[in-house]
This record gives structure tokens, sequence and C-alpha cells, in this order.
């Protein structure tokens, strides 16, 4: 999950409230640089409430529009589904000439295939990336938690007619009952913005609550709760994350740690940030052999960022957080004496797809784990195997 990008997303203008709530959703499913989203259609239209016919004619639109990059199209086989990456310079400077429309819901038929399941959980990416942030508190406060169940299950959309203003109401007094500086100010205002906002807005105002208060420290003058739901200040923070699916460290080098490395080799590298020496340009222009070695040389260096961060943080006896569902890949990675035959034909390999070979023996490190079989077979059964993991609604 992009906490970076869904922000900004919020506070442009994408062409309408359709586009901007997929945009959203799918950088709830991408890492800060924009990478890994692949959910499938099908997931889409369900989470958004959109046709599914709406939902590809979006996606189309924002290929087209330079917003979505196709880094994998769709095989067919359960799972994989399309791939896309956000090019975040067209992103961020786009301007909509045009508005969202809806194919209607009824009637439509399905369009996607049915085996596809696709992404279904974008909290660390689709790969594990694990974002070194201070993370909110992982329970809601007592002050959240009795307001959280009266705006849960027990409230219904105000528009359908069932709406129960006393527990909504109620609600709202648990949220602001020990507010700093409220007790002698306007309740009216903020009551009425309370019952203005919709049921699920109610509810990530309260669970999120915790952590937005959590960044004004021990301060004691915070904005006021006409603010807050003004604002909407909630937005730009994550659902607490539950107990069962925190993330841990894991020292280099071990089977989590190599998992979550071949999930980052196995994506796309990134374009070098550092410009070409007028030497290296020059022979870039000529072409041949030279130029090519100039190629490999810097996506070697710069194409895997945070393979490289934790290759350097492995040579410390640094490891790194790995997620729950990658960690539980990594259980079926076998180890490889460094200096054996398997081990050699990792080496071999990594050489062929231009990736960083890993920092040893200089780090004291005899023995390396890899997923079973062959390293090409091997590599696809470990994409497959994220790209199932990723699709179960279930995955920790």
């Amino acid at each position: 999950m992009s906490i970076m990008i869904m922000s900004r997303l919020f506070r442009m203008n994408l062409g309408g409230s359709n586009r901007k709530l997929l945009a959203v959703r799918l950088a709830d499913f991408a890492d800060d640089e924009g990478r890994g989203i692949y959910p499938s259609v099908a997931r889409l239209a369900a989470e958004t409430e959109l046709s599914e016919r709406t939902i590809q004619r979006m996606l189309s639109d924002f290929v087209s529009e330079g917003i979505l990059v196709v880094v994998r199209n769709a095989t067919g086989r359960p799972g994989i589904a399309t791939a896309y990456d956000f090019d975040l310079n067209r992103l961020f400077s786009f301007k909509p000439d045009r508005g969202d429309s809806v194919s209607p819901v009824e009637d439509e038929g399905r369009v996607t295939n049915e085996t596809e399941t696709g992404d279904t959980d974008g909290r660390d990416g689709c790969h594990g990336d694990t974002r070194t942030v201070i993370e909110p508190p992982l329970e809601p406060s007592s002050l959240s938690a009795s307001a959280q169940e009266r705006v849960s299950d027990r409230g219904r959309e105000k528009d359908s007619g069932f709406e129960d203003r006393k527990q909504v109401e109620a609600a709202f007094w648990d949220l602001v009952k020990d507010w700093p500086n409220f007790a002698d100010a306007d309740k009216k205002g903020p009551l009425k913005q309370w019952f203005a906002l919709s049921v699920e807005d109610r509810r990530h105002a309260v669970i999120r609550f915790p952590a937005w208060r959590a960044t004004f420290g021990n301060r004691k003058h915070i904005p006021m709760p006409s603010t807050y739901f003004r604002e909407r200040f909630w937005t730009s923070f994550p659902d607490p994350t539950p107990e069962g699916e925190r993330t841990i460290v894991h020292n280099a080098f071990s089977r989590a740690w190599s998992a979550k490395r071949l999930a980052e080799l196995m994506k796309q590298a990134a374009n070098p940030p550092i410009a070409p020496t007028t030497y290296q340009r020059a022979e870039l222009l000529k072409g041949g052999p030279v130029a090519e070695g100039i190629i490999r040389e810097r996506r070697l260096r710069y194409g895997w960022p945070k393979v490289m961060t934790m290759h350097q943080r492995a040579q410390m006896a640094e490891g790194v957080t790995v997620a729950p569902w990658l960690v539980k890949l990594s259980e079926n990675f076998v180890s490889y004496h460094k200096d054996s035959a398997e081990a050699l034909r990792w080496k071999a390999y990594h050489q062929v797809q231009g990736w960083p070979w890993l920092p040893v023996p200089a780090s004291g490190v005899d023995w390396l784990y890899f997923p079973p079989g062959e390293p090409e077979q091997a590599v696809a059964e470990f994409s497959d195997a994220i790209m199932r993991e990723r699709g179960n609604d279930d995955a920790a």
C-alpha cells in the first residue's frame, strides 16, 4: 500500500469520482514507487461497486493516458492477472479533459476470466515490500473501540432509511469525549458534520483516529473535531494492521530474507537514477559491445535499489522485515552450500538475468536459500506461488 500516492490522489482532479475511486484502489496495491499492481477486474468491480466493463474501460483509459503502464498481460491461467505500474510523473501531472462514465451492472454478463484471481491485498505491495515508517498503533484505543462498535455492522447506510441515529450520535460522543480542549467548544457543528458522513467514513474516522492523534505526540493543542471531519484527515492513514499480519525482522540470508530478495529481483528493473557520464553517453551512441556492457553495468548497479540496500545491510548483519505471506512461501526454500553445483547454477542464472549476485563469500555465509529445482523453472513456480498467495483473501 502506498499512502503517499493515495494521499496525492485525494487532492487531485482525475476527471470524475469513479476514476478517482479506481485510482485510489490501485494505489492501495502499489508500493511507493507505483509498482506491483495486479488485482483482477472482478475484484476491482466488487470493491468499487462499479461494473466490470466500467473497470475495464477506465483501466484502458489510464493506460492510453500514460497513467498506468502494462508490465505483464494476463495469461488466462489462474491467478495471472494483468500487472500494472503507475507512471508517477504522468500521474501527478495529469490534467483531465473529460469526465468518467459508468457501464450498467445489471444484465451485462461477466467479462472476465472466471479463474482469474489476481491480487487481493496491497498492504505490502505485490511482493512484500515493507516500508520503513513509524507505524500507527496496532489496536484502536479504548475510546475508539466503543465508537467503532457503534458505527460498524450495527449501522446501515443512512440513505437506506434504517440508520439508528442514537447509535450514530453515541459513536460521536465516544470519539470526542476525551478530545483536548473540546469540552468548552461548540458541539452542534461537529455533530452535524458527523451525521453528514457516510457509514464507511465514520468507521474510518474512528479506527484511524489513534494513528492521526499519534502524529501530534504529547501536544495538547490539536485540530478540533470539526476540522478533522471537514478536512477528512483520516484518509491519509491506513486501517490498523491486525496482529496476525504484522511484519517482523528476519536475519540476513535466512529463508524469509532470501524469498523477499528473489521477489524483488523478479520485478521490472528500475531506470538508473544517475545520468550516464560524458564518456558513457558517447559510447552508448556508438552502440556495439562497449555500449552493451555499459547498459548491463548500470542495470546491475541501479536496477534493483531495494536489493542493493538489502545486500549492504546484510554485510552489517542487519535483517529486513518480511510480510507473513512471503515468510510462508519461503518455507519451501532449500539450502545449498555456496560452493555447490546448485549454487553455481543460481549464480549463472543471475548473470543471465542481469541480477546482482549475493554478497558472498565476503559475508562469511556458507549456506544460501533458493526455491527447489532448476533456477528458471523454480523462479516461474515461485512467481505462480506469489500470484496464488496474493490472490487468496485469507492470505496472512
